[in-house]
């Protein structure tokens, strides 16, 4: 291992074993910027695409001050085939993929050894802060495929199973039916409320399968599963029941009722897989907060330039745990709102912000150059979207 590979590793680590949101933003800001700029510098080594589109930057990233000052990708060169790599092929372990609106090409990371380790280490520190450690029965509202697959698995799979450490047993509650069709396994789920009424569990699935195959189906048949002690985990999935005006005061209150819990255990993240293992839960506040191991900057969608506290902007995604593909630094097609710096009421500290919208493409359209940050830096032409 190279001396500038064992430092990105030690910082890396350094920042996974702090508490996700405790500690001073400056400080950890700081540290990951240490951290991406090695990182960058040592994905220049790996690719020349790359090397030649950092060196396009108006800022030169090894003498950056701050992490808004780096030079991000736009997250439509995660779709090119074959995925951009930093690993060679025979280092990589699996590949993840997006879930992809019907005729889109999904998004693409491969991981290695290191970078999986990260991921899992990072998403269980996120997931203990806000449920807690303890192992508990895990309620996956999806199919048993959910739980296979070791090449290439989508976003569905790759959240399913990234919440297996907190499992003392995993029970799937969806089934396929001969045509492939998804439906409720009522004997399933009832045998496993039963046992664990008296319990703590966690249940997860993507938002619509969630309303679609668990809410609507126990309302129908007016059932009640009394699993008072039931965190409720969710992500993706909202854009499918937008047209049956479900919002999110609905969809909480209703998977609350149907399981029998407080709304309060109800939790949303978003996530993405260019930014694997961290991922952003609703605090009690509504608010998403960003670990130390990472960092998310809100820019202004004309000028790209960072936004203030209150206004919307495109969500930037900063992470050091990928080494197997540049994830570093991706500017996504999200649009969020910053809410504070630093300062939420809920006790966790740094940046803290909401997801708005997916970006129209007449926004998004100039993103895929990345052509203005304080100046004008042309993309080569191998990583424009």
């Amino acid at each position: 291992m190279s001396a500038a590979l064992a430092d990105i590793d030690a910082g890396v680590d350094a920042l996974l074993a702090q508490a996700p949101y405790g500690g001073d933003p400056a400080q950890r800001r700081c540290a990951l910027l240490q951290i991406l700029r090695d990182a960058l510098a040592r994905a220049a080594q790996s690719n020349a695409q790359l090397a030649n589109y950092y060196r396009s930057w108006p800022i030169d990233f090894r003498r950056a001050s701050e992490l808004a000052e780096l030079p991000f990708l736009p997250a439509s060169v995660f779709k090119r085939d074959p995925p951009l790599a930093l690993v060679e092929r025979e280092a990589i372990t699996r590949t993840l993929a997006s879930s992809a609106t019907t005729g889109q090409t999904p998004s693409r990371v491969v991981l290695d050894a290191a970078t999986s380790r990260r991921m899992s280490r990072g998403i269980v520190a996120i997931i203990r802060d806000f449920i807690g450690a303890e192992r508990r029965p895990y309620l996956v509202v999806d199919t048993p495929a959910s739980l296979a697959g070791t090449g290439e698995i989508g976003a569905r799979a790759a959240a399913v199973q990234g919440l297996r450490s907190f499992a003392t047993e995993i029970v799937c509650c969806l089934k396929s039916d001969a045509t492939g069709a998804v439906e409720l396994d009522i004997e399933v789920l009832l045998d496993f409320a039963r046992r664990h009424a008296s319990g703590q569990v966690l249940v997860y699935g993507f938002t619509y399968l969630i309303w679609q195959q668990l809410v609507q189906p126990l309302r129908a048949k007016g059932l009640r599963l009394d699993l008072a002690g039931a965190h409720l985990l969710h992500s993706g999935g909202w854009k499918r029941l937008q047209d049956e005006a479900v919002t999110r005061t609905t969809f909480n209150s209703g998977l609350a009722d149907v399981v029998g819990c407080p709304e309060s255990s109800v939790i949303d993240f978003y996530g993405m897989v260019e930014n694997v293992g961290v991922i952003y839960p609703d605090c009690r506040e509504g608010n998403k907060h960003v670990p130390a191991f990472g960092e998310v900057i809100l820019r202004d969608p004309l000028t790209l330039l960072p936004v203030g506290q209150g206004q919307e902007g495109l969500v930037q995604i900063c992470s050091a745990l990928p080494s197997s593909f540049p994830g570093f630094l991706v500017l996504t097609e999200d649009i969020g709102v910053l809410v504070h710096e630093d300062g939420c009421p809920c006790g966790r500290r740094g940046t803290a912000f909401r997801f708005v919208k997916r970006a129209p493409k007449a926004e998004i359209r100039g993103c895929g150059n990345i052509d203005t940050i304080r100046a004008r830096a042309p993309a080569k032409e191998g990583l424009r979207a």
